[in-house]
């Protein structure tokens, strides 16, 4: 059983919010829509990539994600997912595209 991500972070502060608002508006503006199959619920896309970030920047195995990201399996289909259709490689593009625009630095 998992909770939502909301009822978490009130519930204990941002231990699991991975993003910034601003931060995540960016980021799916960048991330295919949903595609869900017939009878199956898109997991909720921002829980999915904060899992993702979670995990990375913790470096835990996908199986050990803590339940408010839902389950593992989702999360790490989609991160597989993402990564070979060529996803990430357009979110980092653009990420320091924008960076290079405006004087930021990334990480």
């Amino acid at each position: 059983m998992w909770i939502p991500l909301s009822t978490v972070v009130s519930a204990v502060g941002d231990r699991y919010k991975v993003l910034k608002d601003e931060q995540w508006e960016l980021l799916e503006l960048l991330l295919p829509k949903s595609q869900g199959r017939v009878g199956r619920h898109f997991a909720n896309n921002r829980r999915v990539v904060e899992a993702m970030l979670y995990r990375l920047r913790t470096g835990i195995p996908w199986r050990d994600l803590p339940q408010v990201f839902g389950p593992w399996q989702t999360v790490w289909k989609r991160h597989r997912h993402y990564a070979g259709d060529g996803t990430w490689d357009r979110v980092l593009t653009a990420l320091l595209t924008l960076a290079d625009a405006t004087g930021n630095r990334i990480g």
